[in-house]
């Protein structure tokens, strides 16, 4: 169970931050990953682990705070916030703010290293709520929000190549834990990227409700 105090604190003080992100990182999103790092956490105890739901939760809902400093550094700045806050003394010794820090830090999925702790693993993992169609959506809403001069076809050459790219066979994106239902769902978005038929419909079905 998390600590009252600190989850009021987070849900006043941090997950309003959301709200004035992109549309694919909005207050959602990090409720997503809230709730989706605590079930591997949650998962991970009842085997055995003691992680800390408190550290857990807290590093999910910073995760994405950098943002606000621009995406291609987002993980750094985010590091950055939870150094940076005092409050989070009130429920942690610096010890575990420097751990959560370094997930925070480490949960992108275009590092160039694996996580350093399996703090920093649970909300990569998490980070990754495979879902194909909110993954295509996600890819759409970012291209309309960053890139509004394009036309349909230069989103959709942009949204194939970003798709590719993270998510494809030998894409770089890279799950910590094999046996999460990640691992099926991404199986399901590599045939739906494999095929342009079927990528095309979804994308040309997405993009008319959000460009509307």
């Amino acid at each position: 169970m998390i600590t009252p105090e600190l989850q009021q604190y987070v849900e006043q003080e941090i997950l309003p931050r959301y709200d004035h992100h992109d549309a694919a990182h909005r207050r959602d999103h990090a409720e997503t990953v809230i709730n989706q790092s605590l079930v591997i956490a949650r998962q991970l105890n009842a085997h055995g682990d003691s992680l800390d739901e408190d550290m857990v939760y807290a590093i999910a809902a910073y995760h994405d705070t950098g943002l606000c400093e621009g995406r291609e550094r987002h993980h750094e700045a985010s590091a950055r916030i939870i150094r940076q806050d005092k409050e989070l003394l009130r429920w942690f010794s610096e010890e575990q703010i420097e751990i959560m820090a370094d997930a925070a830090e480490d949960h992108r999925a275009s590092a160039k290293h694996a996580p350093r702790t399996i703090y920093g693993r649970i909300v990569a993992e998490a980070d990754r709520v495979i879902v194909p169609e909110t993954i295509i959506m996600r890819t759409i809403q970012y291209g309309l929000d960053h890139y509004p001069a394009l036309d349909r076809e230069a989103h959709y050459e942009r949204t194939v190549q970003h798709l590719r790219e993270k998510y494809g066979d030998g894409g770089y994106l890279q799950l910590w834990f094999p046996d999460s239902p990640n691992a099926a769902r991404l199986q399901q978005l590599r045939q739906i990227i494999n095929d342009p038929t079927q990528l095309r419909d979804v994308f040309d079905t997405l993009f008319d409700k959000m460009a509307n």
